[in-house]
């Protein structure tokens, strides 16, 4: 007649994890891009022009909303300056090249021949609608 007590883990209370919610979703303000390389001809290349493609943009049409948006080029270096390893060089879409979508830009300082090939941040602003 003694009643043993057996306890499960599903009868423990255990504290449940709060889960942090956020009031709105993080908003992403650029979109991403490639440096595809440097204008150029047959034989020069102009090394103060870099040739971007920006995703989701397969038309000379579709390049009119990026021209005059901001456009950073993010790399880490070895030495800490500032309080951060990453450094920033900032351009501005210039204007299209060809008809498949891809831009050209200018840097404040030429892009090093490593940012082939490497990701850009195409920001939406300034805004000219």
């Amino acid at each position: 007649e003694e009643a043993v007590q057996v306890s499960t883990r599903a009868e423990t209370t255990m504290p449940e994890k709060v889960k942090k919610q956020f009031k709105s979703q993080p908003v992403r303000l650029y979109v991403k891009g490639v440096v595809l390389g440097f204008r150029r001809g047959l034989r020069n290349q102009y090394s103060d022009t870099s040739l971007l493609k920006i995703e989701n943009v397969q038309d000379k049409k579709a390049t009119e909303f990026y021209l005059g948006k901001r456009v950073v080029y993010i790399y880490k270096a070895e030495t800490e300056k500032k309080g951060t390893k990453y450094r920033t060089i900032w351009g501005r879409v210039t204007r299209a090249h060809g008809s498949s979508g891809t831009v050209r830009a200018k840097f404040l300082r030429n892009l090093p021949p490593k940012a082939m090939g490497g990701r850009v941040r195409v920001m939406l602003y300034p805004s000219r609608i």
